[in-house]
């Protein structure tokens, strides 16, 4: 018996991009058997997006479909669709992140599917849930962060809305998937029933900007926001300001200069201000003075001077390098952190050792890194491998599905599989 938690689920993976394929190949890491259906020509369209080296699989394919199987197959044929009702009819789950109306119009939609396999759990991933008045729109991710409240909430309060560097509409949306489909086969287990689990990246954008939420209905009580740079000198609109690099909660913190700033764009640490600390906070910072100053003693009376503050703190991180600093402020407790690129990241031991990142071989593109996973379990450690070719195992699939080599040649012949 296999010791990965997911082994002997079958998954269907009917997505391209990114927010499906980082559900499935979470999936995939934790043991299930995910089959990549692809179309014969190109495949996944990430497979020749933003290459690197001329001809190969990109790494925006590689590093969103590891530990996977590819099948090759034109499901708009007859013979293709009858491979894909043979393929449902023995999975566990479905997953497609396509345009609205694309699975009815191939003929496989969820009640079609359902009639298949009662068993079956259907994932599916959208821009707007099905309630939206923006239901038929296409979303890609900056999209989902406009729509979801993060770009709004994101960046200078004199700038424009601002996009995140991080996936909060693509591979968040796909995370927020696997929680239902798990949830959904904990419950298909008891009941003997599958059931659609959707995800809308409208909603897993909103589900992570849950504390602007929190602001917004503080802001229409009171009329500021107590923790924003814009009080108390600045002014409030009736919506929640971008706050710049400030602390979500209630300990100020600020992106600060390190030695070095001028030419590295990333010489700068984190550093917050936590109340109960505050005392070692000044003495690490060389303003053991503030400690007893009714100024700065509680959190009410440094807002007014918190970039002040700040300010000074930057004077004392001037001549130290961003890892001088934390290793310093760290004696003291403060919550800090170096901002690391992703140069340094990439390089990072640390990261190597815990299999956050992962050194992985592809058959034609050799060794590439790979984000790992994030989830670590104390009794198992998933065993991440390269993407698969388009195509690659088609015939083992086929051949899984009860078709013997002669099937398995006319198909080919007739340009239903590759």
């Amino acid at each position: 018996m296999s010791d990965k938690p997911l082994a002997g689920i079958k998954v269907i993976d009917f997505t391209g991009v990114q927010a499906g394929p980082a559900c499935t190949q979470m999936l995939a890491w934790f043991g299930a058997d995910v089959i990549k259906v692809e179309r014969p020509q190109g495949g996944d369209v990430t497979r020749n997006q933003l290459r690197d080296i001329p001809d190969l699989d990109a790494l925006y394919f590689t590093m969103l479909n590891s530990n996977k199987r590819s099948l090759a197959i034109n499901t708009k044929t007859p013979e293709g669709k009858e491979v894909m009702e043979k393929l449902i009819r023995e999975s566990d789950i479905l997953v497609e992140n396509f345009a609205p109306g694309a699975m009815d119009r191939m003929g496989l939609s969820w009640e079609h599917i359902h009639e298949l396999n009662p068993r079956l759990i259907f994932g599916s991933v959208k821009g707007f849930n099905d309630d939206s008045s923006w239901n038929d729109l296409k979303v890609y991710e900056n999209v989902a962060q406009a729509a979801g409240g993060a770009a709004s909430t994101t960046g200078f309060w004199d700038g424009p809305p601002t996009i995140s560097g991080s996936a909060l509409g693509d591979s968040n949306t796909g995370m927020h998937l696997m929680i239902g489909l798990l949830t959904a086969i904990i419950q298909r287990n008891a009941t003997g029933l599958g059931q659609k689990v959707s995800v809308s990246m409208q909603d897993a954008v909103l589900n992570l900007t849950r504390v602007k939420l929190r602001d917004q209905q503080r802001l229409e009580k009171v009329g500021y926001l107590e923790e924003y740079p814009q009080h108390p000198h600045g002014e409030f609109g009736d919506a929640v300001p971008r706050g710049g690099n400030a602390g979500g909660g209630g300990q100020p913190g600020w992106i600060l200069k390190c030695k070095g700033w001028e030419t590295d764009p990333n010489a700068y640490i984190y550093f917050t201000i936590q109340e109960q600390n505050w005392k070692r906070t000044a003495e690490a910072i060389g303003h053991p003075e503030w400690v007893e100053d009714p100024d700065y003693t509680s959190a009410r009376a440094r807002q007014p001077r918190i970039m002040e503050i700040f300010g000074e703190i930057e004077k004392w991180l001037a001549d130290k390098t961003k890892y001088e600093a934390v290793d310093i402020l760290r004696e003291w407790e403060v919550p800090c952190a170096p901002v690391l690129s992703m140069k340094e990241l990439a390089e990072d031991p640390d990261m190597r050792k815990s299999g956050t990142i992962v050194e992985v071989e592809q058959k034609e593109r050799g060794t590439y890194l790979t984000v790992g996973s994030p989830v670590k379990f104390s009794g198992f450690k998933p065993d991440i491998k390269g993407a698969p070719l388009l195509g690659e195992h088609t015939d083992e699939v086929l051949a899984d599905l009860g078709y013997d080599a002669d099937d398995i040649r006319k198909l080919h012949e007739g340009q239903v599989v590759a």
